[in-house]
């Protein structure tokens, strides 16, 4: 099996739990204090993420499958799926710290982890700027780069900072919608998800307010919503077999989105992982939204 449908197929097992940007200057790497972890198992793509701005990537004996970026991240030691996790493989990499967020489970099998006397830290999953704030420090802190994370924060701070006075200055909100093609039908997103609270970061409008979670909808329903930009990641339209077989979908036939083919397309963890890429992902989507509404 190639790399790239390995790649793929971790995409989309990420996008059932659910380098574009900036560039951050190099921090200097320092050993770990003798509090931090000396073997670590990341369960989130984005703490993952951090791990490695860090410089801390020597520490990582293990991650989960959602942990896509960078890209030697995806030749660490695998333990699954972070949902459908497992006592015996985890524990079989002798880690002294895990961590993760709150989506990490089963919860009996972090009990277990616990009890074999493995630190776990768990960030909560809120879709917004203070998750992305803590799972920065957790990191800092379980991998004794304290100094290192304080400047990874600043730089990111300002990057937000910069990110959201651009939006704020915006004079139209795009309509939009995020849709959810990996399989099956095509599930849209309503409040409660993080692809919800990116695009309002955006400055866009979800079409859908009705209810939580994912649902799918029907070609009226769909209509109804009056997308006028459709925004999906690119796994789920490598998925579907490109953008021109997205588009054949019915639902899509009678929202204005169709009518121009507005799609914006991030790759998943960039888009919905709330790590340290969250401003560089914010202002693509506010950016390119705007240009299809143009």
């Amino acid at each position: 099996m190639s790399t790239a449908s390995i790649s793929r197929r971790q995409g989309l097992q990420w996008l059932g739990a659910a380098v574009a940007g900036t560039a951050l200057p190099a921090l200097a790497q320092t050993a770990a204090s003798a509090s931090g972890a000396k073997r670590l198992v990341s369960l989130s793509g984005a703490l993952t993420e951090v791990v490695y701005l860090l410089n801390a990537q020597n520490l990582l004996v293990g991650t989960d499958t959602t942990s896509l970026f960078p890209e030697a991240a995806q030749k660490t030691a695998k333990v699954g799926y972070v949902r459908q996790l497992s006592a015996e493989g985890l524990l079989s990499l002798k880690p002294d710290a895990v961590i993760a967020t709150s989506e990490a489970g089963p919860p009996v099998v972090l009990d277990q982890i616990r009890q074999a006397g493995v630190r776990v830290s768990l960030v909560a999953a809120r879709h917004n700027w203070a998750e992305v704030q803590e799972k920065i420090k957790v990191v800092g802190r379980e991998t004794g780069r304290v100094a290192e994370a304080d400047q990874l924060l600043a730089q990111l701070e300002a990057q937000w900072s910069s990110v959201q006075a651009q939006v704020a200055k915006a004079q139209r909100k795009p309509r939009v919608l995020f849709v959810l093609s990996h399989s099956g039908s095509p599930q849209v997103a309503g409040r409660g998800t993080a692809a919800n609270a990116l695009i309002q970061y955006a400055g866009c409008v979800n079409a859908i307010d009705q209810f939580d979670g994912y649902k799918p909808l029907t070609a009226e329903a769909m209509a109804s919503a009056a997308p006028e930009v459709i925004i999906n990641t690119t796994q789920g339209i490598e998925a579907l077999g490109g953008e021109a077989a997205f588009w054949k979908r019915p639902e899509l036939a009678l929202t204005p989105a169709f009518v121009k083919k507005a799609l914006v397309t991030l790759e998943a963890s960039h888009l919905l992982g709330f790590g340290p890429r969250l401003p560089s992902a914010v202002q693509a989507l506010h950016m390119r939204a705007l240009q299809w509404v143009a």
